[in-house]
Formats: C-alpha cells, sequence, structure tokens
C-alpha cells in the first residue's frame, strides 16, 4: 500500500502559501535516514520553486534533531513548515507540534492526527481509510489469493483539516477558501 506521501508535497506546500502568503521561505522536516528521503526533498523544492518560494530542508533521524532543526528553521527564518509524513515523524508527533507552538510556526502535516493533537494544519491520505483497504486485503489473502497477484493500492480518500485554535494562537486569519474546502474544521 502506497501512501502517496511525497507526491502530494505540492498541495501542502500551495495550501501553506495561501495560509501565510507572505511566506517567501518554507522549511521541510524530512527523517534522512527514511529510504524516500531523496524523492520528500526533491519533491519539496520543486513545488515550492514553482510558486516561488525558497524550500529548505532541515533533517531529523532523532529526538535532539527535532530541537536543532526547529531552531535552525527559525533562524534561516522560514514562514511556515511542511512535514513529511514518514514513521520516525509521526512517532514523534506530539513533541513536533509542540515545538512548532514553542517557535510559533505555521506548519502543514501529512496526517490529520497532528491536527487533533494541536498542529495548525494536514492534508494527506485518511490513515483510517488505509487501515479499512488494508484489511479488506487480509481478508482476500485469508481467502486464498496470493499477496503477488494484488496490486499496489493508492489512496483514494484524501483529508484536509485545520486547526482554529492553532491558527489564532499563530495570530493567523485563516482565509474563506481554506474553510470552505477544508473536510474537517476544529475550533
Amino acid at each position: 500500500m502506497s501512501m502517496f506521501t511525497a507526491e502530494i508535497a505540492a498541495k501542502n506546500i500551495s495550501l501553506l502559501k495561501e495560509m501565510v502568503p507572505a511566506a517567501t521561505i518554507v522549511a521541510s522536516l524530512i527523517n534522512p535516514t527514511s529510504p524516500a528521503a531523496k524523492i520528500y526533498s526533491d519533491s519539496v523544492v520543486t513545488a515550492a520553486s514553482a510558486l516561488g518560494i525558497t524550500a529548505r530542508i532541515v533533517n531529523a533521524s532523532t529526538e535532539q534533531d527535532l530541537d536543532d532543526a526547529f531552531a535552525s528553521s527559525k533562524k534561516f527564518g522560514a514562514a511556515g513548515l511542511v512535514v513529511i509524513g514518514e514513521p520516525f515523524l509521526d512517532s514523534q508527533r506530539d513533541k513536533i507540534v509542540a515545538l512548532a507552538q514553542r517557535y510559533a510556526l505555521p506548519a502543514i502535516y501529512t496526517f490529520r492526527e497532528y491536527i487533533t493533537a494541536g498542529g495548525l494544519m494536514s492534508y494527506g491520505p485518511s490513515l483510517s481509510d488505509a487501515y479499512r483497504r488494508g484489511g479488506i486485503y487480509v481478508a482476500r489473502i485469508l481467502k486464498g489469493e496470493k499477496p503477488v497477484d494484488l496490486p499496489v493500492m493508492q489512496p483514494t480518500k484524501f483529508d484536509f483539516a485545520i486547526n482554529l485554535k492553532t491558527a489564532r494562537a499563530l495570530g493567523l486569519n485563516v482565509p474563506p477558501t481554506l474553510l470552505a474546502t477544508a473536510d474537517e474544521v476544529i475550533e
């Protein structure tokens, strides 16, 4: 099952730019030990460049790296942060959200679970839908189908969520167009 996270970098950067229109520099938090780190980095830089934004990659593969990544993002003037959905970073969700709040850095995440933890906004594949579809594959395998014969599943349901409480805390006015397109708005 593919989660399509590198491919949605352009959408995430576009949404972040709409939330923070004055942004000219954004940071992207990436785990350099991830097998897809290069793909993530290239996607972010290309998408940002297409919007006239400079993207700087900040790497983190340990908890200490997270602190350093946020400090350096603020130091080089990032007006926003894109957090790529990836196992290590997802396991550090609460810490990442707390750091984004501490550094007053508007951030967009791949999964809506960050928003319920206090993050600003997210756009990406629905994890609950992916788990449901994964269960369907398990059932098919248990009924005798060979895994090699099953196609790789792509996400079909994407979630866009905004946390208004976090937006207010960051001093952001959420554009009506974003509110109108959000699947979920947390007050």
